[in-house]
């Protein structure tokens, strides 16, 4: 594969510190969720980060497909991810699952469907984490 873009980031403190892209654009406070044995503080953490990343990478993908198709998307079109963490099965550290839930107001259900079939082809993230995690889609 080609590249056509890198991004460039970097993290000290791990999930109880700081991240920034080296460009400056993005700057965020970590903090370890209380499920994860954390304090909870004010910060963001790396599921959330990923959440918005995988869900706007998906809706990306989503937007490719229907414009190829000659489908237009409702204005109103959202991906929310969830993403979980946790203790593998095997007992060797932890992995995680998403869920991705995409809503299309107004469409035609079985449409939307073959769209979001489509999507999880050509979306880099899917690609990326196929056969690794649970990765589950929904079409409210």
């Amino acid at each position: 594969m080609k590249a056509l873009y890198h991004a460039h980031a970097h993290a000290t403190g791990g999930r109880t510190g700081h991240g920034e892209t080296d460009d400056g654009r993005l700057k965020v406070d970590l903090s370890t969720p209380k499920e994860l044995g954390g304090d909870n503080g004010p910060g963001t953490n790396p599921e959330q980060l990923f959440a918005i990343a995988y869900s706007a990478c998906f809706l990306g993908a989503l937007k490719f497909v229907a414009g190829k198709e000659k489908v237009k998307l409702p204005d109103s079109t959202t991906v929310r991810a969830t993403i979980g963490v946790g203790p593998r099965d095997d007992g060797q550290g932890f992995g995680i699952n998403t869920h991705l839930t995409v809503s299309m107001p107004g469409m035609d259900h079985e449409e939307a469907k073959a769209l979001v079939h489509k999507a999880e082809i050509v979306c880099p993230y899917v690609h990326a984490t196929r056969g690794n995690i649970d990765n589950r889609f929904t079409v409210a």
